[in-house]
């Protein structure tokens, strides 16, 4: 049976790959540019043992100052952006969050947790994704709501891309997220219509909720 990739393999391979392809650029730049290793390895204040290690992606752990560094004297410009891809790692918090909403589910609900969205090469998956009465609903869950506007479009793509029927944004009830919530309410209800007195009401009785909304607990 396959296994799936481990988040801090699947980084550490990603990582590899990006330090050998920018050391390919920077051995081209340089012969491009008609600078030797010892030249680039001086302005950059490196040895050129190192950039010829650097060019041959055999420094597993080159520090990306040296790499911005060696990159703009052959004329490149280092950028570097992260981007949400896979589920990240979670803590206790963050589980116990999930327990207590799954608590107050009917047993009739069917349970499923970390459910990986239905498209090949596509890394996000539901906190958690419950079926039953005829409908399939995902659950993200989070712990700390840093940006409302942000959490409201990951999860429309997460169910447009999954094809679930609604979707619970489940909070934990903190003194941090209990005001960010009446200060968002407008933007929260509108996309997430359904008030958590209808919504837990139907999950506890077993029936389609109708619609997606915000639960805090």
């Amino acid at each position: 049976m396959a296994t799936r990739e481990r988040a801090v393999d699947r980084g550490d391979r990603r990582g590899r790959r990006l330090v050998a392809e920018l050391g390919e650029e920077l051995r081209l730049a340089r012969i491009g540019a008609g600078l030797s290793q010892a030249a680039v390895g001086r302005s950059a204040e490196v040895s050129y043992s190192h950039v010829s290690r650097i060019e041959r992606g055999r420094v597993r752990g080159v520090e990306i100052l040296d790499m911005a560094r060696l990159l703009s004297v052959v004329g490149l410009e280092l950028s570097a952006r992260a981007y949400p891809v896979g589920s990240p790692l979670r803590d206790e918090a963050h589980l116990a969050l999930l327990e207590r909403f799954r608590s107050r589910l009917a047993p009739t609900w069917q349970w499923r947790s970390e459910v990986p969205i239905p498209t090949p090469g596509d890394l996000r998956a539901w906190d958690a994704v419950v079926r039953g009465s005829g409908v399939i609903v995902g659950i993200e869950a989070e712990t700390r709501l840093r940006d409302v506007q942000a959490e409201i479009r990951r999860v429309q793509l997460k169910q447009r891309d999954s094809g679930v029927d609604h979707v619970v944004l489940l909070l934990a009830a903190t003194k941090s997220n209990r005001p960010a919530v009446r200060q968002f309410q407008t933007q929260l209800r509108a996309a997430l219509p359904i008030s958590q007195q209808r919504l837990m009401a139907c999950f506890r009785d077993a029936i389609d909720p109708g619609g997606s909304g915000l639960v805090l607990l």
